[in-house]
């Protein structure tokens, strides 16, 4: 299962590490965040080494279908409620301001990377009030944005609203560009991070890393003591297919309904998503023969050219953490938590991140900062992500089902990804045993 951006991307192998080394920042993972932190690091006058445990671009990067938008689902309206307007406008800001972060990257560097300017579309079949309350809190925070039932969709919509000014990339071209100015060890895996008063160490399997300061930036921060980060989000798969002879979309969609699909053009492509669940629940599968039937549907004769998924870290109160990474360690920063917006929050973090490092403060740390709690967005939540913890390792304890090496958690089996999956923090391994995805670290034992 390969995604469309790595069928039609070549990047330059990169050398892992060979000695220890000193720098000023040393950003662990090498994905859309970590690269674009690294790289305004660099614009600043701040040495940077991005640390990757394989290749620059190959975990979540590779698969997200590339949205670069403030619409991220019907979130104004309850962000309003739950964190006040003045927080809920410095989240749109952010987001707004990374839109145009990218555009002028791209403008400036003449990236060749299929940006491509349209509108954002939310759309539901069975409800329109959601997207009513959802159209007055973006147009209360500034945000361009109407309601109508005009769409692309192959389907008539009961209404939808369209945020304007949002865009789409090829995000490996993007990666492979500003990746060239900057000093990358691939396949070289963090093993951990020692910290003292007067420098952190970060071990690695090729060496050690000394530095200032230290961005995890690899999805899910695999430390979990400080920042307790395995208590404060789970991980969600979505499934994509790439499709041709359908009907071409100019604009992106995003179903609000609990069956809602997502809709893309790339290209000659159509990228057609959804079959979201919390990652370690799909022991029956089928997740993209169903997005096939429903293609199948309302694209006789279409063709499916390849299929892919994605993982997603899904914060307690749906803000990212973004910034220090705990109290106890002022000289550590995160970026995780980015929802399904993987590239306008990878953007925001590189605004946020740098800032921090350079002028000891950020004009958004007040909404994306990890270490406040909004007991009213996050009871519930928090209430959920204990009881999985506790449900998956107690099974671990006799279940004979393999164990995950993060916190002793039992797997499940994902027959759509042949894979074993954790539903507690969400860590995913190869049929073999082999890590995927973080928070773990270490292979199965093979038992």
């Amino acid at each position: 299962m390969e995604s469309i951006w790595t069928m039609t991307a070549d990047i330059q192998k990169r050398e892992s590490l060979k000695e220890d080394i000193t720098t000023d920042t040393a950003v662990i993972g090498g994905g859309m965040a970590g690269l674009l932190i690294a790289s305004f690091l660099q614009k600043k006058g701040i040495q940077a080494v991005v640390l990757e445990a394989a290749r620059i671009g190959s975990g979540q990067t590779k698969n997200t279908t590339a949205k670069i938008s403030l619409q991220h689902g019907l979130i104004y309206h309850k962000l309003i409620e739950e964190a006040g307007e003045k927080k809920a406008k410095l989240y749109a800001e952010a987001n707004r301001r990374a839109i145009a972060e990218y555009r002028n990257i791209i403008n400036q560097k003449q990236i060749s990377c299929e940006f491509r300017e349209c509108s954002a579309y939310l759309y539901s079949l069975e409800e329109t009030e959601p997207l009513k309350k959802e159209e007055e809190a973006a147009k209360s925070l500034g945000i361009c944005a109407e309601l109508t039932t005009k769409t692309e969709l192959p389907f008539e919509v009961l209404s939808a609203l369209k945020f304007y000014d949002q865009a789409v990339f090829h995000p490996l071209l993007f990666l492979k560009r500003i990746a060239e100015d900057l000093t990358i060890y691939e396949d070289t895996k963090v093993l951990t991070v020692e910290r003292t008063e007067e420098e952190n160490k970060v071990v690695t399997n090729h060496g050690v890393v000394r530095a200032k300061n230290v961005v995890f930036a690899a999805h899910y921060p695999f430390i979990n003591v400080p920042g307790y980060y395995f208590l404060r989000m789970h991980q969600e798969r979505s499934y994509v297919i790439a499709l041709t002879n359908t009907k071409q979309m100019d604009n992106i969609y995003y179903g609000i309904d609990k069956e809602g699909l997502s809709f893309r053009k790339s290209g000659d492509y159509l990228l057609l998503g959804g079959g979201n669940h919390r990652t370690g629940e799909n022991t029956g599968g089928g997740k993209y023969q169903k997005l096939y039937m429903a293609a199948e549907k309302w694209f006789p004769g279409c063709k499916e050219i390849t299929r892919f998924s994605a993982q997603d870290c899904m914060p307690l109160d749906n803000i990212p953490y973004i910034g220090q990474f705990s109290t106890s360690t002022p000289d550590w920063y995160v970026a995780t938590g980015f929802k399904k917006w993987g590239m306008t929050s990878s953007m925001v973090s590189a605004m946020i991140i740098s800032d921090l490092i350079l002028k000891g403060k950020s004009p958004y740390e007040e909404v994306f900062g990890p270490q406040r709690f909004d007991l009213q967005a996050s009871a519930a939540n928090l209430a959920e992500e204990g009881t999985q913890s506790v449900k998956g390792l107690s099974k671990g304890v006799f279940s004979t089902t393999p164990k995950c090496t993060h916190m002793g958690c039992a797997l499940e089996w994902n027959p759509d990804e042949v894979s074993w999956d954790c539903p507690c923090h969400g860590s995913r391994f190869s049929s073999d045993g082999k890590v995927i995805d973080n928070p773990a670290i270490e292979d199965l034992s093979g038992e």
